[in-house]
């Protein structure tokens, strides 16, 4: 108090204002956020940096105003008091000089659209502390109660299918089934013959119980007990999450078999809490939408030998997650490069993680001409993100995270185009950046010991304008390799070019794997839940196989064949940046591999499974998988 002075007024001003490009998120179709800063006119170097440092403190209080009102517009005005605190973010006052006014994303008042950075970077620091979900609040635990003597809305009643080539045979009623059974008065056997219920993963019934202790009890099928795997145990834990939700229980026990390991519970209670993710961001009647109203969920029968360890893993990788799924749902008015910058360094701050970034003129001196090639066509500056987390004590290992980060991609001039161009959903081309922030975030919270991890992004929109590169230039990346561009909508791998030299030779990793929406060739070879994966290492290749099988995420390693390379020579430069007509997922990541010299690499091509309208929306895919590798890494 005293030394940062604001007034925040509220007032429907919006019909008077265009609606700006990046607004609070209530309703970015028609708010309108219109800033008064009190500053000297001749502070625009420092500004980005200072709107910035300024905005996330101001952020909570206004979005705790902003918050139940929609379709407004808010002014902010720095009282001179604030001279206290602006030299320390690098601003000066002089006694109300210097006034800027304007809508925030777009111009100040007079100037050019979007030239202001100040106003650019405080709109973008404002929505990174708004544009988040909610963490579910639910809590998960275990409970020595037997599951007929337990109370609540709801109990899971676990099933599997019977061990016979029968496939008309139904569930049998065993185990705890059976203990259940006989509490309910033979409801469990009534439900399986009524519905012919055969035990099939993901298959369930519920029924309400009249004069019980236990309001509702769901039988669940887990398919056969010699194939219950990870995969089998994402399912049930899906299909829990989805009957509290259709059945609003707040609260709700799960019976275990003894099937079921520590990385089945693990996978069990991330898969329930990740499909309790709920996103009202940017719908204007949040009443209307409200989450799952479970408060808490109990483990009965529990023969895992670890289980508050799983339990207590679980909801730091759904963390992960949740972020992965915020970013790649939010549309690129939202998710800038900026943005992304301001959320590593969230991340870094939260978590002991070390973050740097840089700007445009460092990538400059560095060479990096592949990546700046792809952004130099954006207003939206580009963004090279560096988080680095070092564990305590002896470092056995270096392992670098790259993700691509494209926060837009209109495919330059080869524009996106026509029916299934996709363009609309191009804001999901940044969920390779999604997933490395999101296992930056897991890495952070678990702090693995023995692997020091780096976790890099080169962010930047793929724009058509007049500075945009053109098809046929020539790119020349940061290790001195020239690119042809003969298609700019083969666009992310130039800026993974530009990573993957900066994580071996800056960072200095002994391993990289970089993951990215990098090619339709994929979907139509794998489909939408499979990602292609590619290594140059059978030992790093089978370590990150095992990674997939913990995980339950899906990938399938697909061939890097020498003679595939031909495809990618230029005539007049190295490289080109697209291969013939055929098995062009392949030659990307053989496009990729020329940019790695010594280090061990893998590449996940992940165009299908980062988004899902069956599971709706983002998927949060490769967190787990990412975080896991790493984790391992150090062991």
């Amino acid at each position: 108090p005293g030394v940062l002075c604001f007034s925040v007024s509220l007032r429907a001003s919006w019909k008077r204002h265009p609606p700006p490009r990046r607004v609070c998120p209530q309703d970015p179709s028609t708010q309108a956020l219109v800033c008064s800063i009190l500053c000297p006119s001749g502070s625009l170097a420092n500004m980005h940096r200072s709107a910035v440092v300024l905005g996330l403190m101001l952020a909570p209080t206004l979005s705790t105003a902003f918050a139940p009102v929609s379709g407004r517009a808010f002014s902010l005005a720095l009282a001179p008091k604030a001279s206290a605190f602006l030299p320390r973010a690098g601003l000066t006052t002089s006694k109300g000089k210097g006034v800027r006014s304007g809508i925030l994303g777009q111009q100040p008042l007079g100037g050019r659209t979007r030239s202001n950075p100040f106003v650019r970077s405080l709109a973008a620091a404002l929505a990174t502390h708004s544009s988040r979900t909610e963490k579910p609040g639910v809590s998960l635990g275990t409970s020595d109660t037997a599951p007929d003597a337990w109370e609540g809305d709801l109990i899971f009643v676990p099933m599997f299918a019977p061990d016979t080539e029968d496939k008309e045979a139904l569930a049998e009623v065993v185990g705890v089934a059976k203990t259940m059974d006989g509490k309910t008065s033979g409801a469990i056997t009534e439900m399986v013959e009524q519905n012919e219920f055969k035990g099939g993963a993901g298959q369930s019934v519920v029924v309400r119980l009249a004069g019980s202790a236990v309001k509702k009890v769901c039988i669940v099928g887990m398919g056969k007990a010699d194939k219950f795997d990870v995969q089998a145990a994402m399912k049930f834990g899906n299909t829990v999450a989805t009957t509290v939700k259709s059945e609003k229980a707040k609260t709700a026990a799960v019976a275990l078999p003894s099937e079921v390991k520590d990385d089945t519970l693990k996978a069990i209670a991330s898969t329930l809490l990740s499909s309790l993710y709920h996103d009202t961001r940017f719908k204007s009647d949040v009443e209307g939408n409200k989450p799952a109203p479970i408060e808490k969920v109990e483990f009965l029968d529990c023969k895992a030998e670890n289980p508050d360890t799983a339990l207590a893993e679980a909801p730091q990788f759904v963390e992960g997650v949740r972020l992965a799924k915020d970013l790649v749902s939010a549309p690129a008015n939202f998710i800038t490069p900026t943005y992304l910058a301001s959320v590593a360094k969230e991340i870094g701050k939260d978590h002991g993680l070390t973050c740097k970034i840089l700007e445009k003129s460092d990538c400059e001196k560095m060479g990096m001409g592949s990546y700046l090639g792809v952004s130099q066509g954006a207003s939206e500056p580009p963004k090279f993100i560096h988080l680095t987390y070092k564990p305590k004590g002896e470092v056995k290992k270096k392992v670098a995270i790259i993700g691509k980060g494209l926060t837009f991609d209109s495919g330059g001039y080869n524009l996106k185009a026509g029916a299934g161009s996709m363009i609309e959903m191009m804001k999901f081309d940044m969920g390779g950046s999604a997933a490395t922030l999101g296992a930056a975030k897991v890495i952070g919270q678990l702090k693995p010991e023995g692997v020091e991890a780096h976790f890099i992004v080169a962010a930047c929109e793929n724009m058509v304008s007049a500075d945009a590169m053109r098809p046929g230039d020539i790119l020349t990346a940061s290790n001195g390799k020239t690119i042809e561009v003969l298609n700019t909508d083969a666009e992310g791998r130039l800026t993974l070019a530009d990573a993957l030299i900066y994580a071996e030779k800056t960072a200095g990793a002994e391993e990289i794997i970089d993951i990215a929406t990098l090619t339709g060739a994929c979907i139509v070879a794998l489909g939408q839940e499979y990602a292609g994966w590619f290594s140059n290492d059978d030992d790093m290749a089978d370590s990150l196989r095992e990674s997939f099988k913990t995980t339950g995420e899906k990938g399938w390693q697909l061939p890097l064949p020498a003679e595939y390379l031909e495809d990618m020579k230029s005539k007049i430069a190295d490289l080109k940046n697209i291969g013939g007509k055929g098995g062009g997922t392949i030659t990307a990541a053989l496009f990729l591999k020329e940019f790695v010299e010594k280090a061990k690499w893998a590449h996940l091509d992940i165009a299908g499974p980062v988004w899902s309208d069956k599971a709706g929306g983002a998927t949060g895919y490769g967190v787990k998988v990412l975080s896991d590798y790493v984790i391992k890494s150090g062991k």
